[in-house]
């Protein structure tokens, strides 16, 4: 069975045919619960997120902040395996119709097997993969996997990224680049800055992928900020957050991270 890499790129080419960039949310599988976590999937994507990561917990996620890493460690605690976050993407996958991504470092892939890993990952309805900390040039296995099972390779450019290795890197990925905007690890920030935009403007010099930004967003108003520049507008620790201060209320938490995307989407739509 081949993944939805062609249903990722077909949905960022339609938001940028109707003049937005596209709302990327990310929810780690397993938090609060794996059936938790499904529903929060749901609910972003009923908020309007037009696509949606899902983390794979790890124990050592570098480049997490501390309100990923709490909800990573909830995950782990209620015994989070590989299998719940295919079954997090397939039912989100199922019940949306739209594209699901796992974002995830590369030891689990490692110690899993990439082969099993891409197929599972197919075979549940996946779009691909964000690898944060898998260097261009130690992924060429992994890519042949990934080209083979219809699945995007995405990797993640820096504000530190010299000109000549945003070339590399971009030609060896797939569906998007995913632009950090800035220097750091997750979390919701004050500004989102012009290393962003600049970051942006030097990595669409090297590809006609779409560039999407993450890292720091948090309200409409960034949202809005980045749109100007970006295909895409990625959020994550702002999204965790809402679950987390409902407390243990589930419907509290769906409620608050769907009234978040609400706002998120109708940021994207702004312009200047």
């Amino acid at each position: 069975m081949s993944g939805n890499i062609k249903l990722l790129s077909d949905t960022l080419a339609a938001a940028k045919a109707e003049g937005r960039s596209a709302l990327i949310a990310y929810l780690p599988a397993g938090f609060p619960t794996v059936d938790g976590g499904i529903e929060a999937a749901k609910a972003v994507f009923d908020g309007g997120a037009d696509v949606v990561e899902i983390g794979l917990p790890h124990s050592d996620p570098v480049l997490d902040g501390p309100v990923i890493q709490t909800a990573d460690d909830i995950a782990l605690r209620g015994g989070v395996k590989i299998a719940d976050v295919m079954r997090t993407v397939r039912e989100a996958h199922e019940a949306t119709g739209k594209p699901v991504l796992v974002m995830t470092y590369w030891n689990p892939i490692d110690r899993y097997g990439i082969a099993r890993f891409t197929a599972e990952l197919a075979e549940a309805g996946g779009a691909g993969c964000i690898l944060p900390d898998l260097p261009v040039q130690e992924s060429a296995t992994w890519r042949e996997h990934a080209d083979k099972h219809g699945l995007a390779t995405v990797f993640v450019v820096a504000p530190s990224s010299k000109d000549a290795r945003l070339a590399d890197i971009t030609a060896a990925g797939s569906g998007f680049v995913y632009a950090a905007s800035l220097m750091g690890v997750t979390g919701t920030r004050e500004s989102v800055g012009e290393q962003a935009q600049d970051l942006v403007r030097r990595t669409k010099a090297t590809t006609e992928l779409p560039v999407c930004v993450g890292l720091g967003v948090s309200n409409a108003e960034q949202a809005a900020e980045v749109a100007q520049f970006a295909d895409g507008v990625i959020v994550g620790s702002a999204f965790v957050k809402r679950m987390l201060t409902a407390d243990g209320d589930l419907t509290a938490g769906l409620d608050g991270i769907r009234a978040l995307a609400g706002e998120l989407a109708e940021g994207v739509r702004k312009r200047a």
